[in-house]
């Protein structure tokens, strides 16, 4: 699973800047949708690498420092019923 680290990019940002950036912000300067901005702040979407790229430029930060990959927990094994 992919987590995106979108909010701690934009507090990142703010506390560099000393003021406070909205994802409104965020849209217009990468030309990125609020809505996507927003599905990736909440639960995570497909996202293109055209828009991750976008960000990266604007946070001024590498990839990893944006996207983590979390491992997905195994599978439960069940027991199979024996057939009669």
């Amino acid at each position: 699973m992919l987590r995106f680290k979108l909010k701690e990019r934009i507090a990142d940002k703010e506390f560099r800047e000393s003021r406070r950036i909205s994802l409104i912000e965020v849209a217009n300067e990468t030309g990125i949708g609020r809505i996507t901005l927003s599905r990736m702040l909440n639960r995570g979407t497909h996202v293109r690498s055209d828009t991750l790229d976008r960000l990266c430029t604007y946070f001024g930060c590498r990839i990893e420092e944006l996207v983590e990959h979390l491992h997905d927990a195994p599978p439960q094994k069940t027991k199979a019923k024996k057939a009669r």
